[in-house]
């Protein structure tokens, strides 16, 4: 490293965050870059300690969990090159490995940061927002087009279907190794849970917008409003392409079986999201105002909750009640919970913070779930009732009612959209990202489950790396080079 004692030169700086206040009156981004100057200190303080558990990425609680980044990002060697201000090479190094840090870089949870060394005693030297600057960096300088261009073209084709990170990852490797694809989306935009799963205040969607516009110039087609099985079928995509890659995410969601689901204002989180989003893009600021005087509830105590509450702010909601139906989790690591491992303790999230910053009122009800909801005469939620929980089961004669207006289920995902890989005769999906339709592959969340994008990028990656390979044999690749030119 090129100042081995920079973590004690230089104390930790994070891009700071704009006013709660302030910030809920519009969907611009929450986060604030730090200057060159800064952000290159930032980088100096990667001490290279020769253990760094930040980019090994070892899975724990029965492989549930990871420490350290899932893709084996090359954190200490692009720190150093940032460090040392040559950030082109610190661009070609972080993109070995994650060719979408525009993404993670505003919404990675970064596990890496937590696992670092330094973190034993501090909290960890920052990784998150140095990928930020990085790929910012090559974007104003045109090195991601460079980057992203093939030497030359093999005329084989690859459908992709979904551009979420996998599928957007993916693609962009296979281009790059002189593939011809075709992502086909069934949204009206490119991106997935990127596009419309992330609020604009968390990952701004002129980002993701930048990055379609950047493989569309290095020859990626993107195909919207199609959806395999309805618009083009399985069959289809087979025969006209090499090979097919399914990276739709796991996008059906976990359902609350209670009395009165069917009252409208009940709905599912990702609805509320995507609806937000493109409220957003097409009425601007009035879009603050579609929530005005209503009572929101919001169950689900995770990310996507979160999501959920500093959206309805920023629609104009301030009377907001989050469920939860596991217990609150203890505010000090539990002792089978060691570093480096993510500390499993109670967390405040951004959009929990802003609601603090305007009510005194407690937002999170831990350990409670709803037993029924209750309509008006014209079929539209306008209450629930709430019941203590114990081991994830309602208590009886705990019940209590409180009002609403609008119900969001932000509970989870139970995994992907099973009609799709009937339609592409997938039966079988295998940890090599293969599955028992020879031409088909799958990879991302709907692999492996909801996850992180982190995780996304990898499968992605590695998928591409797969497909390659099995055209890349003498036997393989003459036929399909002159069956799919």
């Amino acid at each position: 490293m090129s100042d081995p004692f920079g973590f004690m030169k230089y104390t930790r700086k994070d891009n700071p965050w704009r006013d709660p206040k302030s910030r809920i009156a519009d969907f611009n981004e929450m986060e604030l870059p730090l200057t060159d100057a800064q952000r290159r200190q930032q980088a100096l303080r990667c001490m290279n300690c020769g253990v760094p558990h930040c980019h090994v990425g070892f899975a724990y609680a029965g492989g549930k969990a990871v420490s350290g980044c899932p893709n084996d990002n090359l954190i200490p060697e692009w720190q150093d090159f940032v460090g040392r201000n040559e950030d082109k090479r610190a661009f070609q190094r972080l993109t070995l490995t994650n060719p979408l840090p525009d993404f993670t870089g505003h919404v990675c949870p970064a596990p890496c940061e937590v696992s670092c060394n330094e973190a034993l005693n501090n909290k960890g030297i920052t990784i998150r927002n140095n990928e930020r600057f990085i790929i910012d960096q090559a974007f104003k300088y045109g090195w991601v087009e460079e980057s992203g261009r093939p030497l030359h073209r093999n005329g084989i084709k690859i459908a992709i279907v979904g551009s979420g990170p996998a599928g957007l990852t993916a693609a962009w490797r296979l281009n790059q190794l002189g593939y011809s694809v075709t992502v086909y989306e069934a949204d009206d935009k490119p991106g997935g849970l990127v596009q419309y799963g992330i609020p604009n205040m968390k990952l701004p969607k002129e980002d993701v917008a930048r990055r379609v516009a950047v493989m569309e110039k290095v020859g990626i087609t993107f195909i919207c409003n199609t959806r395999v099985g309805v618009d083009i079928s399985g069959a289809e995509l087979r025969q006209q392409y090499a090979r097919v890659l399914l990276t739709i995410g796991a996008r059906m969601p976990r359902e609350l079986n209670a009395p009165g689901r069917q009252l409208k204002g009940i709905q599912q989180a990702l609805d509320f999201l995507t609806a937000a989003t493109k409220a957003v893009a097409t009425d601007g600021p009035a879009a603050n105002q579609k929530l005005a005087g209503k009572r929101v509830v919001v169950v689900g105590g995770g990310d996507t909750g979160n999501d959920c509450i500093a959206t309805a702010l920023r629609l104009g909601a301030r009377d907001i009640l989050q469920l939860e139906i596991a217990p609150a989790a203890p505010s000090q690591r539990p002792d089978d919970n060691p570093w480096p491992e993510w500390p499993r303790t109670q967390r405040i999230g951004y959009g929990q913070s802003e609601y603090a910053a305007l009510s005194d009122q407690p937002l999170t009800h831990f350990a409670e779930t709803i037993t029924e909801f209750h309509g008006d005469d014209n079929g539209r939620v306008n209450g629930i009732t709430i019941a203590k929980a114990d081991h994830f089961q309602p208590v009886a004669g705990t019940e209590f009612d409180e009002p609403a207006d609008l119900v969001l289920l932000a509970m989870g995902f139970t995994g992907a959209d099973s009609s799709v890989f009937a339609d592409c005769g997938v039966h079988k999906v295998y940890d090599d990202y293969q599955t028992d339709s020879e031409e088909v592959y799958v990879a991302g969340d709907a692999k492996r489950g909801p996850s992180l994008v982190i995780w996304g990028i990898r499968e992605g990656r590695m998928a591409a790396e797969a497909i390659h390979q099995s055209l890349a044999s003498a036997a393989d690749l003459a036929p399909v080079a002159s069956k799919h030119a």
